[in-house]
C-alpha cells in the first residue's frame, strides 16, 4: 500500500483530520462522551495510518520508539502526579478540587490533567505495539547484548 501515490496524498490531508479529531474528543470529554481514552486510540490509529502510508521507516523517524517510551512515562507521571497533588493540598488521591483555590476550577484542571495524561499513554502505548507487531521490528527493537549472546549459544550448539 506504501507505493500508492494516491494513498499518500489522501492520507497526507486526512491525517491531520484524525488528530485534530482526537484532540476534539479529548477535550470535549470532560463535557460528553468521550476522553482520554478514546482521543488516545484515535490518535495512536492516525500514527499507524502513517506507518501504514509511508512505510515504517518513516514513522520512526516521524515518532520514534524512544520518543514513545518518553510519551508513555509522562502520560502515567501526568495521572499519578495530579493524584498525589490531591494528597499533597490535604486532599485525597484524585481529589480535584483541592487543586485551585476555586473547587469547580480544581475539577476542571483535574480532569483535563488525567485525560491528558490518559491520552498520552494510550496513544503511546498502541503506535509502540504497531512497531513490535510490524514486519520490520526485529531489526529496530532488538537488544544488541541479548543478539550476541543467543548468536554464541547458537554456535556452541
Amino acid at each position: 500500500m506504501s507505493d500508492d501515490i494516491i494513498l499518500r496524498i489522501v492520507g497526507k490531508f486526512l491525517i491531520p483530520l484524525v488528530v485534530v479529531f482526537a484532540l476534539y474528543v479529548q477535550f470535549h470529554g470532560e463535557y460528553g462522551p468521550g476522553g482520554g481514552f478514546q482521543a488516545g486510540v484515535i490518535l495512536g490509529a492516525a500514527l499507524i495510518l502513517y506507518r501504514l502510508l509511508f512505510g515504517d521507516a518513516a514513522a520512526r523517524k516521524a515518532v520514534s520508539p524512544r520518543w514513545l517510551r518518553l510519551q508513555a512515562a509522562v502520560g502515567v507521571l501526568l495521572y499519578g502526579g495530579t493524584g498525589v497533588a490531591g494528597i499533597l493540598l490535604q486532599g485525597q488521591f484524585l481529589e480535584y478540587n483541592v487543586l485551585l483555590t476555586d473547587p469547580i476550577n480544581g475539577q476542571h484542571l483535574g480532569i483535563i490533567l488525567i485525560e491528558l495524561g490518559v491520552l498520552l499513554t494510550v496513544s503511546a502505548t498502541i503506535t509502540a505495539l504497531a512497531y513490535t507487531f510490524s514486519a520490520d521490528s526485529e531489526e529496530h527493537l532488538s537488544d544488541p547484548q541479548v543478539d550476541a549472546s543467543s548468536q554464541s549459544d547458537q554456535l556452541r550448539s
